[in-house]
C-alpha cells in the first residue's frame, strides 16, 4: 500500500504551485487505481496548516475551501486513513533511536513509523528526510513521472 504524504497533498491542492499538474495526476492514479492507499493522519492537519496560512499562501485558501477539498479527497472507496494505536510508541521509539532522529525531524518520523504499524511499506513524498528511515520505500513520484 502506497501513503502519502503532506506536500503531495498540498500540491494537488494549489493551482499555483509549480507541481500542481503533477501531483494533482499522481492523487487522481491512486484514488481511481481501485488499489488500497493510504493518508496518515497527521498529512491531514498539517494539509490544512500550510495550505490556510498566509504567510505561506497569498492568498492562503478559506478554511472552508480546504475541508471541502478534503472531503473530496476522502470520498475515495480504497483511501484508508492511518494513525496510531495503543502499541505505536514502542516501534516509533525504536524508529527514531536507530535512525537518530531528532528535532525537527522527529515529525517525519512519526509519519513514517504510522506508516509501518499500518503496513504501509512506500511513502511517497518530495521530503528527502524520509530517506533516513531504511525500513520506509521512499519515492517522489513528482521525479518519477516524468
Amino acid at each position: 500500500m502506497i501513503a502519502v504524504d503532506t506536500n503531495i497533498l498540498v500540491y494537488a491542492n494549489r493551482v499555483d504551485s509549480p507541481f500542481y499538474v503533477q501531483a494533482d495526476a499522481c492523487i487522481t492514479s491512486l484514488a481511481e487505481s481501485g488499489a488500497s492507499w493510504a493518508i496518515p493522519w497527521p498529512c491531514l492537519y498539517e494539509f490544512l496548516t500550510v495550505v490556510t496560512h498566509p504567510r505561506i499562501y497569498k492568498p492562503s485558501t478559506p478554511l472552508k475551501e480546504a475541508c471541502l477539498q478534503l472531503d473530496y479527497l476522502l470520498q475515495s472507496p480504497n483511501l484508508h486513513l492511518i494513525g496510531e494505536d495503543a502499541e505505536y510508541w514502542v516501534g516509533f521509539r525504536e524508529l527514531i533511536e536507530s535512525s537518530k532522529i531528532t528535532g525537527p525531524q522527529i515529525h517525519d518520523a512519526k509519519i513514517a513509523a504510522i506508516c509501518l504499524q499500518n503496513n504501509v511499506r512506500t511513502l511517497w513524498t518530495c521530503d528527502h528526510d524520509f530517506n533516513r528511515i531504511p525500513s520506509l520505500k521512499v519515492i517522489n513520484p513528482l521525479v518519477a513521472i516524468h
